[in-house]
């Protein structure tokens, strides 16, 4: 119950969690870890974008930067070339559309080209991208990305000593020694003293202080030769992440060399490349899972509210923790098991564990292309577990893989309106006879119908006028898998559907999905709600026959209705009853 009440605002769109979401993976990159260059033609990108909403993906998330581990970072100037073509075709076919980035040009430009959500990779700890989504309706994805999205704390070494006799000995050292040292002092420095001069911080040997970082063993002080030739900038900009709300907004020129995230991930390569042996023995298969989960429900919760007091609606806010970014396998195993938890933070919860390295660990599989079988597996868990959204590269199968699971394990019946037309044939037969076919579609049953009404050609004026209804079901269908149903009753009463038939002309049935209980899609195949309900007579009337006042109704659904005069296909007269 917990997990359909919670709803996500994202723009234009609200999506609700009556079942999990499906958000397909879209790189228009040349390097990403598994299928790099694939879509980095944007003409390949757009076409596979559209392909995997037409397979059952909810939402597509566009990125230009791969941030797999030892990644070469990317200009904002090319990311964004990368991606807004992308973004923009896929919002104009009614697509929920997600921008992957870090840089806040790059999610400026996307949301105005019409992108819904902004999936910020480092968790919106710059102060730059939280402003701008408190400008914006957008939804955000808070993504917890091991010691780049937890700041680093410096803490001064202090040693207790419950010895008086030391105690005493050091009290005097200390006062002789400042005796000596005032002694030497000129006047003005006294009254420097008396005024308070700040402590000089402690620091390790080459003056460069050493952050905790959020999981594994800490990392050596010394970087290997690659590492070294940072320069002196990429230490002082380190510091700045101790507290991300005060530090100045993170440079947008991301191939420059003090790029925390880069760095990060050059490190998690080089833990999975050399495996250093222990000698050390462990009583447990895992490490302790409290503070593990301590730092990652912590940003998350801390993050999430810190847009909250910036002016971000809560229902704006998902969660991800990340999977891969800077945390070994144990730990996202932990992670993973601790899905329940994090889900009761009350946000919509993402996991994004598509073809990670702990999938292949947990599965013995090495290509990383070659993992969807185990991420399936690794998303039900979390599904189970309360998680909302899968962020998934095989969008077609994780849709069949859902769609078999949900089926059998979650009875849901929701309420869908289909229209029903014919202007061949004995029209009112060809209408009733849809209907009982309809009736006849597994997972489903029909509960009411509209009288049968005489309207006029829509579109395409020299044809006959047209029979029409609409049908209220109840099915239990994903809405893709509704429609391939109602398709083939379209064929099996003689529809010809060719590319040789005449767009809006003569036919012996016509059947539209014209709205579902809590979806919204995009794409070629399926626009839910039908984008062209508001402009209908022939729709718009039999709908009153089953609901009061279908134009309000559509409009909250953010349906533009025309006035009766301005619509098309005008209702001139009823032919009976179903």
């Amino acid at each position: 119950m917990a997990n359909d009440s919670k709803t996500w605002r994202c723009g234009k769109y609200e999506l609700s969690f009556d079942r999990p979401r499906i958000m397909g993976v879209l790189n228009v990159t040349p390097d990403s870890f598994s299928d790099g260059g694939e879509h980095f033609d944007p003409d390949a990108a757009i076409e596979y974008g559209l392909a995997m909403l037409d397979a059952g993906a909810d939402i597509i998330d566009v990125g230009g930067e791969s941030t797999r581990p030892g990644f070469t970072p990317v200009n904002p100037d090319e990311e964004a070339r990368r991606v807004l073509p992308v973004v923009r075709a896929l919002a104009k076919e009614g697509a929920i559309v997600s921008i992957d980035t870090r840089h806040v040009a790059v999610a400026k430009a996307a949301v105005r080209c019409g992108a819904s959500i902004v999936n910020d990779v480092t968790g919106f700890t710059d102060p730059k991208m939280v402003e701008f989504v408190k400008t914006s309706t957008c939804g955000v994805i808070v993504m917890h990305a091991g010691e780049v999205a937890a700041p680093a704390r410096t803490h001064a070494t202090v040693q207790l000593d419950t010895s008086a006799a030391a105690f005493v000995a050091e009290k005097a050292r200390e006062a002789a020694a400042e005796a000596a040292r005032e002694a030497e002092k000129p006047a003005r420095r006294r009254r420097g003293k008396l005024l308070g001069e700040p402590k000089p911080e402690a620091k390790l040997p080459g003056g460069v202080v050493q952050p905790s970082l959020p999981f594994g063993e800490p990392e050596p002080t010394s970087e290997p030769a690659s590492e070294q030739e940072a320069p002196a900038a990429e230490q002082a900009t380190a510091a700045e992440t101790v507290a991300p709300e005060a530090a100045p907004a993170a440079t947008e020129a991301a191939s420059e060399p003090n790029d925390h995230l880069a760095a990060m991930m050059r490190r998690s390569a080089r833990r999975e490349e050399a495996y250093v042996p222990t000698s050390q023995l462990r009583r447990f298969t895992l490490p302790d899972s409290a503070p593990i989960m301590r730092r990652v429900m912590g940003f998350l919760s801390d993050q999430a509210r810190a847009l909250i007091h910036a002016g971000v609606s809560r229902d704006r806010i998902c969660i991800d923790p990340g999977p891969g970014f800077g945390k070994t396998a144990n730990e996202d195993i932990v992670i993973q098991r601790e899905t329940a938890k994090m889900a009761s933070l009350g946000y919509p919860l993402m996991c994004a564990v598509s073809r990670k390295r702990f999938v292949g660990a947990v599965s013995g599989v090495t290509e990383a292309a070659e993992r969807d079988a185990a991420t399936f597996g690794v998303c039900l868990g979390a599904i189970q577990a309360g998680a909302n959204i899968v962020r998934v590269h095989d969008a077609a199968g994780f849709a069949q893989f859902l769609n078999g699971y949900w089926a059998v394990a979650k009875p849901q019946p929701r309420r869908a309106f289909v229209a029903v037309g014919s202007n061949l044939g004995h029209r009112c037969d060809n209408i009733r006879a849809a209907r009982d076919m309809i009736a006849e579609i597994p997972l489903t049953c029909v509960s009411n119908s509209s009288k049968i009404y005489e309207s006029e050609p829509a579109y395409e004026m020299r044809q006959d006028a047209f029979a029409n209804a609409v049908i209220e079901i109840k099915t239990e269908l994903a809405p893709l898998v509704l429609l391939d149903e109602l398709m083939k009753i379209e064929a099996e009463l003689g529809r010809d559907r060719s590319k040789k038939a005449k767009a809006n002309g003569p036919r012996t049935i016509d059947l539209d999905l014209l709205w579902m209980d809590g979806e919204t899609h995009g794409g070629k195949k399926l626009r839910l709600p039908h984008p062209l309900i508001g402009e209908r007579d022939f729709v718009l009337v039999p709908l009153e026959d089953l609901m009061h006042d279908p134009a309000r109704f559509f409009r909250y659904n953010g349906v533009e209705v025309k006035e009766p005069e301005d619509r098309v296909g005008h209702i001139v007269g009823e032919l009976g009853r179903m």
